[in-house]
């Protein structure tokens, strides 16, 4: 139940006023929007291909020659006989971006290179990062990161953030879909295009714009924004990393952000039992309804993080994700991986450590992961009785090939080990190529193992 307070009716009929001026200025992606032909060129940059495409552009992956630099250009559809409000929405966001060109300098912000018109088009040239994806990959229940690499995301953000409004840039539309992650796991935020620049004019555009199941109450209200409403969406944000979830879902746009203004998300420890209360209140914290009493910059944020982390860390011993990466790198299954390919997998994987004689694998239960042995060996069982015997840099989970198979063998601990698990269904969401490599050198394992006389691990 929502909770009525006063002044609900006001706030209310701010919202559905909000609503229908929203329904104008949000990016809408139509399905079988004709493909528009690819140019050749757009001002000094020759055009390899099309790397996406909206509703108020395309991108498009090019090459300087005088940096020596793959980059994107971004053009935009402004054309008044297809849509004029559509068109000026665009115009605004081509202004506002191009206003922030070599503006935002900072690892974790996207850097924009160039911006410039020619021929009609419009267009904002940045940074093109190969193999990034963006976290909209990872906010679904059966495919959220770790705990760790979440903290990791959202601690690298907040501090972007920080830097931006110490520029005065307030993003607007912090979202998944806006933050890039790299194959070597670092940030990228993107998309500056409805941002206020502080002073500056050119680029605003009326009403309420951005994301709506990220926006901050007070941008669903029309009221003035701050730094503070970043905070908030990138809390919702979190919120979704960890669970899977965003934290409202509602039937239409109305009762939404009737939810965003009134209701409370449910509690993160109901859909991820694993979240420890501390990261729960620091995501309670940053989408506080009241501005005032959220964290007062990305500094404080990255802050609290910083403490829950180190917490973490203390708590599970776990070791970096760098130094994981360099462990992996000597194994001889990875030989053949690429550095890419090497952290796609790290992405999909589960690290867990076993004492002496625990069991690992048990015969007859149906698991679709893979497993790796990265430190320590492990011995095969069969019917209650030792056949085989497997060390470190060797895999096992063949079974994991075929869907809902029980496993041929129990798998225990000789020893200390440390295993590498990773889920099949992670591993789907991976390159082609990854895929392929991993699938590649596993078959060639098993095979070699079988030809060897040694009994299949499970």
């Amino acid at each position: 139940m929502l909770a009525r307070k006063p002044g609900d009716r006001r706030c209310r009929a701010a919202v559905g006023r909000a609503v229908i001026r929203n329904l104008n200025t949000l990016p809408i992606v139509r399905p079988g929007t004709p493909a528009r032909p690819v140019p050749e060129r757009i001002g000094k940059y020759e055009i390899i291909k099309e790397v996406g495409r909206g509703s108020t552009g395309s991108v498009y992956l090019s090459h300087d020659p005088y940096y020596g630099r793959d980059v994107a250009i971004k053009v935009y559809n402004i054309e008044a006989t297809d849509d004029p409000e559509k068109a000026r929405v665009a115009r605004k966001m081509f202004l506002s971006e191009a206003h922030m060109v070599g503006m935002l300098q900072h690892p974790n912000i996207l850097p924009i290179f160039d911006a410039g018109e020619e021929d009609g088009h419009y267009y904002v040239v940045t940074e093109f990062v190969h193999g990034a994806r963006t976290l909209a990959t990872y906010c679904k229940p059966d495919n959220v990161l770790r705990v760790d690499d979440v903290v990791e995301i959202i601690y690298k953000c907040a501090k972007a953030l920080s830097y931006a409004h110490s520029r005065g840039v307030i993003h607007r539309d912090i979202k998944p879909s806006n933050v890039m992650l790299t194959v070597e796991s670092d940030v990228r935020i993107i998309d500056f295009g409805i941002a206020i620049v502080a002073d500056s004019e050119i680029s605003r555009i009326e009403g309420i714009a951005g994301s709506p199941s990220y926006m901050s109450p007070e941008q669903v209200q029309s009221a003035d924004i701050t730094n503070r409403s970043d905070l908030y969406s990138l809390g919702a944000v979190m919120y979704e990393l960890l669970t899977g979830y965003r934290p409202f879902r509602a039937g239409n746009l109305s009762k939404l952000l009737h939810q965003i203004v009134y209701a409370t998300p449910p509690p993160i420890h109901t859909l991820r039992t694993e979240i420890p209360e501390e990261l729960e209140s620091v995501v309670a914290l940053a989408m506080r309804k009241d501005p005032d009493t959220r964290y007062k910059t990305g500094l404080e944020f990255a802050a609290d993080l910083t403490r829950v982390h180190q917490r973490l860390r203390a708590d599970a011993n776990k070791i970096d994700r760098h130094e994981q990466f360099a462990m992996l790198r000597r194994l001889k299954f990875f030989h053949d991986f690429s550095h890419a390919e090497i952290w796609e997998v790290l992405r999909a994987s589960q690290w867990q450590d076993y004492a002496e004689a625990e069991e690992i694998v048990k015969e007859g239960e149906i698991d679709d992961r893979f497993y790796i042995i990265v430190s320590g060996a492990v011995q095969v069982e069969r019917t209650g009785r030792e056949t085989g015997r497997l060390d470190t840099g060797e895999c096992f989970g063949e079974t994991s090939f075929v869907h809902g198979a029980k496993r041929l063998a129990t798998i225990r601990a000789a020893g200390q080990v440390t295993v590498m698990k990773v889920s099949s269904t992670l591993l789907e969401q991976v390159s082609a190529s990854c895929q392929l490599r991993f699938n590649k050198v596993f078959l060639r394992s098993m095979i070699g193992r079988l030809q060897g006389n040694e009994v299949a691990a499970s």
